[in-house]
């Protein structure tokens, strides 16, 4: 079982190779609180994960690290598993799921590992790798179900306490649940008075289904954009920690990560991946009970893929109502697309692209179809928009 003494002693060793990130106010994210960003986005590798995987890889037996070691992965615990055993002269062999962004997987053999793709989600890799620690003899390490693991990312949470002394609440990101596992159970063991709240995909809520049912649960299908926390099965250690430690466990869904990414880089500048931003998501979106409290939200990882992040920058302009598309029906005659311009004009909208229908069996026989994407203000600047239209005679059919 874990010991605040471990967490303590994976503080020492990991001194002088994982930074201590910064914890940094973000007012503009939240109104109704003091929020701060643990940015561990900026940590060695993009991740976190390099934490618990040093930590793990430094207390093997020389006998283990001689067998080289073993590890699955959605990306991030791969990056750091591959960091920590290059630095300890040590063989690694990393399984991923076949789908997890180019990114991370290049990443992963650039820090040193060999890798291994496997067909399906973090639960196949995770398969797959045992087989192969079984057939060759390596040293697994898991990417979360681990005592010297969790302590790892414990130290997370001691940072949190040495760095805000009046923290009132902390926010953080739930796959596995090694992370809030770590964090949980250093912030509780040191102030029990500071509440810890999960946050998990609504698409993989494997830890919140559990918790519900007081038993481990596994999800038969997991899918969301936060690729790192897509895990179907929750671990029996932290399970057991979250459990005591942890006050709550929420969801949020794509839509609300995809706006909290985008508000991150819009409005701190901090480049977080799906996994990362789940935290803040929660804050923003109000699933967790912070109103009036120094809260921080943990902010996990930053590695996004480049093709994924330019969808979720859509998603999240759409979600925050920055992006809108209106289809409005006219009688197809000169002047109607003018008389239309004029009122997104007076509005302050701007017009991004044009689509117009003839042919369209929504429409009469002499009328046509536009749909118009906008680039707008928020949801209620959609709302004057389409009140405008309308009390200018226009047919808005969306």
């Amino acid at each position: 079982m874990l010991e605040i003494s471990e967490i303590f002693n994976a503080a020492a060793v990991l001194k002088d190779v994982a930074r201590k990130t910064a914890v940094i106010p973000a007012p503009k994210l939240a109104s109704d609180c003091e929020l701060y960003l643990k940015t561990e986005n900026l940590q060695l590798t993009g991740s976190f994960k390099l934490r618990g995987a040093y930590y793990k890889i430094s207390q093997l037996s020389d006998e283990e690290k001689a067998r080289g070691v073993i590890a699955c992965s959605a990306g991030n615990h791969a990056q750091g598993v591959a960091l920590g055993a290059t630095h300890n002269g040590i063989k690694a062999l990393i399984c991923l799921p076949a789908g997890a962004p180019m990114s991370k997987v290049e990443a992963t053999k650039g820090y040193g590992a060999e890798v291994c793709l496997v067909p399906g989600v973090y639960d196949d890799a995770y398969a797959k790798a045992i087989e192969l620690r079984d057939a060759n003899g390596y040293t697994f390490v898991h990417p979360f179900d681990d005592p010297k693991v969790i302590a790892g990312q414990g130290t997370i949470g001691l940072e949190i306490l040495e760095q805000l002394p009046e923290v009132e609440a902390v926010v953080v990101p739930i796959g596995g649940g090694g992370l809030i596992a770590g964090v949980a159970y250093a912030i509780k063991t040191l102030r029990p008075d500071v509440k810890v709240y999960g946050v998990q995909a609504a698409g993989a809520p494997s830890m919140v289904q559990s918790l519900a049912d007081g038993k481990i649960a596994h999800l038969d299908k997991v899918a969301t954009i936060a690729d790192g926390i897509c895990v179907k099965q929750p671990g029996e250690l932290t399970y057991e920690l979250c459990s005591k430690y942890v006050d709550d466990v929420v969801t949020v869904n794509d839509d609300e990560t995809a706006a909290a990414i985008l508000a991150l880089m819009e409005k701190q500048k901090v480049v977080a991946e799906g996994a990362g931003a789940v935290a803040v998501a929660a804050v923003m979106f109000d699933k967790v009970p912070v109103r009036g409290k120094k809260v921080v939200a943990l902010v996990s990882g930053g590695n996004i893929d480049v093709n994924t992040l330019s969808r979720v920058i859509t998603r999240g302009l759409s979600k925050s109502g920055r992006n809108y598309t209106f289809t409005i029906n006219l009688p197809d005659k000169p002047g109607q697309l003018a008389n239309v311009m004029n009122v997104i004009a007076a509005e302050g909208g701007n017009v991004i692209s044009v689509n117009h229908e003839r042919i369209n069996s929504s429409t009469e026989i002499t009328g046509c179809t536009i749909r118009l994407e906008l680039e707008t203000r928020d949801n209620d600047h959609i709302k004057r928009l389409r009140q405008a239209l309308t009390d200018a005679g226009l047919q808005v059919t969306n």
